[in-house]
């Protein structure tokens, strides 16, 4: 994945689905200019304005602790726990954040690291909060070889938000921070981190999170992954 240069207020990685809402809204909105008013035009323009927040990409504050996970979701905890992971082969822990359709829909790397795989699972459309969305529901999962081990970000849809975006490869490099993907419109983003006991939750369930900005994880030890290069 082509890593930008520069910062554009509308996600890159979405750009084929608002570039035809920027471009039909700005002609609707001429249209109606033309042929009634400026006034009566202000609704679709502001329709469009609306539709296009949906893929705003803010400038974030990444931290350079390099003893820290940032979220790689905007929305609120709702679990932390240690669970048992097929696809880490062990014990790991797992933060999950909603997203509602408010918040911003960008996924953002929560550490450095390279992309080993990117699977996309087949599954249902329960709505985001239900306990068994992160089992059932479709979703698409990143798994980063990092300094302290593998990890992985999933991506969850939920009953509204059915669209999964992620354009990364294998053998990528992300650093803190930076856009891997998106989820439209409202969803669930899913960390999943191995060797759990050296991790300290720096949230709690019910807490908001800002992508690439808020630290969620910290590491107890500055002790790397033995299997880590």
């Amino acid at each position: 994945m082509a890593r930008m240069k520069f910062w554009f207020p509308l996600a890159i990685v979405g750009w084929q689905y608002w570039m035809p809402i920027l471009f039909g809204g700005a002609v609707l909105t001429a249209a109606v200019a033309l042929l009634l008013s400026i006034w009566v035009a202000a609704i679709p323009a502001v329709m469009t304005l609306a539709c296009l927040l949906f893929f705003r990409d803010p400038l974030r504050r990444v931290s350079s602790r390099p003893d820290v996970m940032v979220s790689p979701a905007d929305g609120v905890v709702t679990e932390i726990a240690v669970v048992r992971s097929e696809r880490l082969s062990g014990d790991v822990l797992r933060v999950s954040i909603f997203l509602s359709v408010l918040d911003v829909h960008l996924n953002r790397s929560p550490c450095c690291g390279t992309v080993q795989s990117v699977s996309f699972e087949a599954g249902r459309f329960l709505d985001a909060r239900h306990p068994e969305s992160g089992v059932r529901n479709q979703s698409n999962n990143l798994v980063l070889h990092t300094s302290y081990g593998p990890i992985v970000v999933r991506q969850i849809v939920g009953a509204i938000a059915r669209r999964i975006i992620c354009p990364v490869r294998k053998e990528d490099v992300l650093e803190r921070g930076e856009c891997f993907g998106m989820i439209a419109f409202g969803s669930r983003t899913e960390l999943l981190v191995s060797g759990p006991e050296r991790w300290t939750p720096c949230v709690k369930v019910g807490d908001k999170v800002r992508a690439g900005s808020s630290i969620i994880l910290e590491c107890k030890v500055d002790q790397r992954s033995p299997t880590a290069a």
